[in-house]
């Protein structure tokens, strides 16, 4: 068993109600969620111009490989009624994989670490809820350590604590 380390968010219709059927599902097909972290409410990073984002990381127990992970989550995606019109656009569900165990990947499918979460403050605030100590694979820093040193300056607020 790997522990998958997922960010999951939306800006449309129902957010929070997305999220809930999101985790629903993910521990359906994927494993178990042994940790979640409250749900955090974000404005748009990178474009802008969308309604806001709400949040939220989990841990993941997984016997699924990384590759079969990320297929597993691109469908639920679908299955949710995702639709990707435009890089960064608005969106009913995102869930990405950010760390797995001590693993560094790259095919073309999925990397890991995501090679963007030293640099996103609503990765990184609900990952430290549930990871603090996490050590990312590549940088050798803590999460509590890539927090305190991110420049990313956007707000972000906890909504609500979500149960474990």
């Amino acid at each position: 068993m790997k522990t998958a380390y997922l960010l999951i968010g939306g800006n449309l219709g129902n957010r929070y109600a997305y999220l809930q059927k999101a985790v629903s599902l993910i521990q359906q097909f994927c494993g178990k969620i042994v940790h979640s972290s409250g749900v955090y409410e974000t404005a748009a990073w990178g474009k802008t111009d969308q309604p806001a984002f709400y949040n939220q990381a989990i841990a993941l127990e997984t016997a699924l490989s990384p590759n079969d992970l990320m297929l597993k989550l691109l469908e639920i995606e679908t299955a949710m009624g995702r639709e990707r019109k435009e890089k960064l656009g608005p969106r009913i569900i995102d869930l990405d994989i950010l760390l797995i165990d001590h693993l560094i990947l790259a095919t073309t499918l999925l990397q890991v670490p995501h090679p963007a979460l030293p640099f996103r403050r609503f990765a990184l605030l609900p990952l430290f809820e549930i990871a603090p100590e996490i050590i990312h694979p590549i940088l050798h820093k803590t999460i509590a350590q890539l927090l305190a040193d991110c420049s990313d300056e956007l707000d972000v607020q906890k909504k609500s604590s979500y149960p474990t």
